[in-house]
C-alpha cells in the first residue's frame, strides 16, 4: 500500500486484519495533545479465531455488522485496563487490532501525569498503559478513528515505515495464543513485551505479508 502523510481513512482499515495490524506498525496514534508511534499490534479474525471477541460474544459480533471500518473498539481487559482496538472491514474477512504499544513522541508531561512514571519507554509499553497515558475515554468506544485529526491514526514518517517488522505469537490470551499474529517494530524499546523464542526473525513489510498469503 502506498503511504502519504496524512490520517488513516476508512479505506485503509478496509482490507484483511492481518494487513492492517502489520501497516500500522510505523503510524502514529494521535490523541489530543498526545501522539506516539505504534510499535506493536496484534491482529484477531472474526471468523474462525477463538481469542477473537466475536468468536463467543453475539454483542461484539452486532458491533462489527453495525460499524464500518476504523471504528474503535475499546474494552475492558480483567475489569482494569481498557484497550484500544480497531475495527476491520475487508479483504475476504473482518476483524480487529489492537493497539498493543506506542513509543511516545509528544505530550510526554501528559503521560507522565497520568501514568506517575518517569521514564518514556514505561508509559506507553501495554495496551491498557498507552489508553490510560493518552487519556483514551472508554466513552470513545463506537466512535470512528477516521473523521477527526485530533483523534485518529497518522501515516508514519517514511524511515519508521521502512523498519523491519516481527511476527511473533500473541501474549496474554488463552485461545489460539499459538497464532502468530503480533507484530512489532524491530528493536523496538517500547514494546509490551520482547519477542519470544517463537518469533520470526526481523523482515520486511513486503516480506511479513507474504508469509501470511497478503498483497500490500
Amino acid at each position: 500500500m502506498c503511504f502519504v502523510r496524512g490520517m488513516l481513512t476508512s479505506e485503509f482499515f478496509s482490507r484483511h486484519p492481518l494487513a492492517c495490524a502489520i501497516d500500522l506498525v510505523g503510524c502514529e496514534l494521535v490523541w489530543e495533545h498526545c501522539r506516539g508511534v505504534v510499535v506493536e499490534t496484534e491482529g484477531y479474525t472474526a471468523l474462525g479465531d477463538e481469542a477473537c471477541h466475536t468468536f463467543l460474544r453475539r454483542g461484539a459480533q452486532r458491533f462489527v455488522d453495525d460499524h464500518p471500518p476504523g471504528t474503535a473498539y475499546i474494552y475492558l481487559n480483567y475489569g482494569i485496563h481498557w484497550l484500544l482496538n480497531v475495527l476491520i472491514k475487508g479483504g475476504g474477512m473482518d476483524g480487529f487490532v489492537l493497539v498493543r504499544a506506542v513509543e511516545p513522541m509528544a505530550g510526554l508531561p501528559f503521560m507522565r501525569e497520568r501514568r506517575k512514571l518517569p521514564k518514556a519507554e514505561q508509559l506507553c509499553s501495554g495496551p491498557g498503559k498507552l489508553t490510560q497515558a493518552f487519556g483514551i475515554p472508554a466513552t470513545f468506544h463506537g466512535s470512528s478513528l477516521c473523521r477527526d485529526a485530533r483523534k485518529a491514526f497518522d501515516v508514519g514518517a517514511p524511515e519508521r515505515m521502512a523498519r523491519a517488522v516481527v511476527c511473533d505469537v500473541r501474549i496474554g490470551i488463552s485461545r489460539a495464543a499459538e497464532l502468530p499474529w503480533r507484530f512489532l517494530e524491530a528493536g523496538s524499546a517500547f514494546v509490551s513485551r520482547r519477542p519470544t523464542a517463537a518469533a520470526n526473525p526481523a523482515q520486511s513489510r513486503a516480506a511479513a505479508f507474504a508469509r501470511f498469503g497478503l498483497t500490500p
